[in-house]
């Protein structure tokens, strides 16, 4: 599985990989998983649950655009049964494409559609599917997440559905250790999950924090993370007076029971992202009772429309946005016994595609 970042670094391509590829290793199958390291310091390969991690060096240090002719070598010369490409956005996809198709190697691509900070960035993305088009097109198949992003996709390159299949992510965390008990002192907790960054809208939730604690003094704020934004998030508490209401911290991405437990106490969790594909932390989190507001954006109103969450058409309106937390707050948690997909089935799946590609 070649991917532009892997643990230390958290996301959902992140979270996906690990997933699946440790569940296709504990079924005995010899999986790697070739990323990027743009500070050098991280080791050059490593071992985590039966899977091999490979690191080759990116450029530029401080941008996200994984410049790594490595990626292309050690895909040609891996000698691999499969490839499977993790998100198409950076250079890290044209040099694992162009390495597997020289060396006549099957090769799958998941797309993750997803967002980014920056709007021309965004703005490019029509273009880089396109450019990518006569190497996408060469895939043994094209991996969507959901319905909707397998169809927009199949448009917009002009291929046709039998190209692609559907494989939605896992959204099961192990059951917490103790079941939930809150006491009556410890007050309204609302999370807003995900890696820091702009398009994320963390700064939404964090504006609207006063409106909701002018109704619920006892509200706090988990915003649960990492990544570049931190710091203007970090400036925005201060400015708000909310340094005693507000936490700022992620959680070990390897550690599922962990994130499990931190879910379980959570009882509203906001995602105000400009763009999602599917949006595992929301999933993970109604999976164990969590009451949910998302932004009206791509990848998220379907959540609304499937009955998972509150759709807020103005995450940035913090009064709107305040309203939305405080009514989902009122409402009883979620059942426990929500139906979603699971890891297990995922890997499953990516399994069962594996063996009629490689036939």
């Amino acid at each position: 599985m070649v991917t532009p970042r892997f643990f230390p670094y958290t996301g959902g391509v992140e979270t996906h990989v690990a997933a699946v590829a440790s569940r296709l290793a504990a079924n005995g199958h010899a999986v790697t998983v070739l990323s990027t390291d743009v500070t050098g310091e991280l080791p050059p390969r490593d071992e985590w649950q039966g899977v091999v991690i490979e690191r080759e060096r990116a450029w530029p240090r401080k941008r996200d655009y994984f410049i790594s002719p490595g990626i292309y070598r050690r895909v040609r010369d891996g000698r691999w049964d499969i490839v499977h490409v993790q998100s198409y956005h950076t250079f890290v996809a044209p040099f694992a494409m162009a390495a597997a198709r020289a060396t006549s190697t099957p090769f799958v691509v998941t797309f993750h559609g997803g967002g980014h900070s920056s709007r021309v960035r965004n703005s490019l993305r029509g273009l880089q599917l396109a450019l990518l088009r006569p190497l996408l097109a060469n895939a043994a198949k094209l991996v969507a997440l959901t319905e909707s992003e397998l169809a927009a996709t199949s448009r917009k390159l002009d291929l046709p559905r039998e190209h692609f299949v559907l494989v939605p992510n896992g959204s099961d965390l192990p059951s917490p250790p103790l079941a939930r008990a809150v006491a009556k002192d410890e007050g309204l907790l609302v999370a807003s999950v995900g890696r820091l960054e702009r398009y994320k809208g963390h700064q939404h939730v964090i504006s609207a924090l006063p409106a909701i604690r002018r109704v619920r003094p006892d509200a706090r704020l988990w915003v649960a993370g990492s990544g570049p934004y931190r710091e203007h998030l970090e400036r925005l508490v201060a400015r708000l007076g909310l340094e005693r209401a507000v936490e700022i911290r992620s959680v070990d991405p390897g550690d599922r029971a962990r994130m499990a437990e931190e879910l379980s106490r959570v009882d509203v969790l906001v995602l105000a992202s400009e763009r999602e594909t599917h949006p595992i932390a929301v999933l993970e989190g109604v999976s164990l009772g969590c009451r949910a507001v998302v932004a009206d954006s791509p990848g998220l109103r379907e959540l609304g429309e499937e009955g998972l969450a509150r759709v807020v058409s103005r995450p940035e309106n913090a009064e709107e946005l305040a309203r939305a937390v405080l009514e989902e707050a009122d409402l009883p948690r979620r059942s426990g016994t929500l139906r979603l997909s699971t890891w297990d089935e995922c890997a499953s799946r990516l399994d069962a595609l594996y063996a009629s590609v490689a036939s």
